[in-house]
């Protein structure tokens, strides 16, 4: 493998999660969780995947942080039960296809992580999850039964298979024109979008003892100065006493759903480029002003194309990541308890 190619990897160091095995405070399997481990793989093998044998002890360790919310959104204890062993199933397969995927990356002997790239992931996480503090990052990997090398495998095995499925979707990204206007017919109505404007906002906050009055000639001197020709987010810059103040009062793309009624009233009378009068409330007056508007309706095939590539480019790169899991395991050794 090429410096540039593994260098690829250091990104997924830098960012891996570690699945349960770096949980500081990782939930405990619930004693209906464990029983119903024990029960159904009496004798502690999960799964044997080409020569790795799968453990309860194993699928523990990855299920527990899911349980408390499986927990949370179950209704009673049936469903949970029901919904605790889907969730099993699910994380075997995830566990079997973590083995296929490790082994075909070692196919090639010239494939390697290089040993700093672990040291740094595993020195992060000590850092992140454990203040830097050693002694405490062993203590808990004793209590999760791991080794050292037991958990700095998991952290290469767990490289490897982001890399891999990350080069398996990474070449879908050419999508024809004539496959996105057909999924722009087809989906148009996903495309509907509600009356939105680009708004600017300029406030004057209220101080103790101002009226309204006050606070609407300060507002007024603003609008005459836009209507004499200074720029909005000139105006909102120097004046407005609001968060968006360094920003010129931008807010971005507003639907009319998501503003109060005594913004979105006044506001979605103007067409672009236009100011609202004063608007008073009790802790501040508010200038608006339209920067652009979108009227309600489905946005011609322009206006959307990039989001329909972004659709059909993420969907053709999970189908052919699900074809290569899919023939791995059709020429794997696999069975399950």
């Amino acid at each position: 493998m090429t410096f540039h190619r593994l260098c690829l990897l250091g990104a997924f160091a830098t960012s891996l999660s570690l699945a349960a095995v770096a949980q500081t405070a990782a939930p405990a399997a619930t004693p209906s969780s464990t029983d119903n481990l024990a029960l159904r793989f009496a004798n502690g093998v999960v799964a044997v995947a080409e020569d790795k044998v799968i453990t309860v002890d194993d699928l523990r360790r990855e299920i527990a942080p899911r349980v408390p919310a499986l927990q949370r959104s179950a209704r009673n204890e049936k469903e949970f039960n029901e919904r605790l062993e889907a969730l099993q199933d699910e994380i075997i397969q995830e566990m079997i296809d973590r083995v296929l995927i490790v082994k075909e990356f070692k196919k090639d002997e010239k494939r390697q992580v290089p040993s700093s790239y672990i040291n740094n992931a595993i020195a992060e996480e000590q850092i992140r999850r454990f203040d830097g503090d050693r002694a405490k990052f062993l203590s808990y990997l004793r209590s999760s039964g791991l080794t050292y090398r037991e958990y700095r495998m998991k952290v290469e095995d767990d490289m490897i298979h982001d890399y891999m499925r990350g080069q398996q979707r990474k070449n879908q990204n050419i999508v024809s024109p004539a496959r996105v206007e057909t999924f722009y017919n087809e989906n148009k109505d996903r495309f509907f979008q509600d009356d939105q404007v680009r708004m600017r906002l300029l406030s004057l906050t209220r101080q103790p003892g101002d009226t309204d009055e006050q606070l609407i000639e300060g507002s007024n001197k603003i609008i005459t100065r836009f209507k004499a020709g200074e720029k909005f987010e000139d105006l909102a810059r120097e004046l407005s006493q609001d968060a968006k103040r360094s920003k010129g009062g931008d807010w971005g793309w507003q639907p009319r759903a998501d503003l109060k009624p005594e913004f979105s009233k006044p506001l979605f009378e103007l067409q672009k480029g236009q100011i609202t009068e004063p608007i008073i409330a009790s802790e501040a007056v508010y200038v608006l002003y339209v920067e652009d508007r979108k009227f309600a309706g489905i946005p011609p095939l322009a206006d959307v194309r990039d989001q329909i590539e972004r659709i059909l480019v993420n969907k053709m790169a999970q189908d052919a990541e699900q074809r290569w899991i899919e023939r791995l395991r059709r020429n794997a050794y696999v069975k399950i308890y």
